[in-house]
């Protein structure tokens, strides 16, 4: 494992291992539902905060997916996981499609993309279906530098947002904004670029697991039609599982739906 210290949440067990990994700019704690719903169905559930975020260390640099991926490999293999489900939310999807295609899938038995910014979410002459615009991904960069507290709590609204309305409980949004709170400055502006300009295109034709892609089609954030939907042809063996009118925080806002999607894919 690398020289950072991460914040591992392992409810142990002899239950077969599924890693949950968070979503920018949380942190391992945004998965309550999923780890209460998994645990009581026999999984051994293991989260992880990133590094920057959360509990775990935060350093000033190494937040490129090569370092991020290698940070899961180190779970990995510190917990001597095998036969693992990776699930991956929103930023984390990334992660997964660069563990898969560079450490192989000797140590996983299947792949989650739940809301992920795979397979590249900016839009480019050689990536026209690019859901964000490099005005947008500017401008979301800018905000966070000017003011980080105000652009945090502005970005939890479209969060949890889908065209019409807010889908989560103000009580909810305002506890994933103390666990925005928590990411080391540095770390939400590099992050942020990781996963607004990182092209998995090719990580992800080396997936060969069970897949499934789990997105909200009133996702405003990561949009449904730009990324899951492109995931899912990617990946052609890959099972799509759209939650109907769910945000991009769709884990929270709409959670018996994802539960009840993840835990039927695992039972196969």
């Amino acid at each position: 494992m690398t020289d950072v210290r991460l914040h591992i949440d392992d409810s142990g067990g002899d239950g077969r291992p599924v890693v949950l990994i968070h979503g920018w700019p949380l942190s391992a704690e945004s998965w309550a539902e999923q780890a209460d719903a998994l645990g009581r169905a026999g999984y051994r559930v293991v989260a992880y905060d990133r590094r920057g975020f959360g509990r775990s260390d935060k350093p000033d640099d190494g937040y490129d997916y090569d370092t991020l991926a290698a940070d899961l490999d180190g779970v990995m293999r510190q917990l001597d996981l095998r036969d693992a489900t990776l699930v991956g939310f929103s930023m984390g999807g990334g992660e997964v499609a660069r563990y898969v295609s560079t450490y192989g899938d000797e140590l996983v038995r299947s792949v989650v993309f739940a809301a992920a910014v795979p397979p590249y979410l900016l839009h480019g002459d050689d990536n026209p279906d690019g859901p964000l615009t490099e005005e947008a991904y500017r401008g979301m960069r800018d905000a966070l530098e000017a003011d980080r507290d105000g652009f945090l709590d502005e970005f939890l609204v479209g969060f949890f947002s889908n065209a019409e309305r807010l889908c989560v409980t103000e009580e909810q949004r305002q506890a994933a904004l103390v666990l925005a709170r928590q990411s080391h400055q540095p770390a939400a502006l590099a992050c942020m670029d990781a996963w607004a300009t990182t092209d998995f295109r090719d990580d992800l034709g080396t997936i060969t697991v069970p897949t499934l892609v789990l997105h909200g089609d009133g996702d405003q954030t990561v949009p449904l039609e730009g990324s899951g939907r492109r995931t899912h042809e990617t990946i052609e063996h890959s099972e799509l599982h759209v939650i109907p009118g769910a945000p991009h925080g769709c884990n929270v806002s709409h959670a018996a739906d994802f539960d009840a999607a993840l835990l039927a894919f695992l039972e196969r």
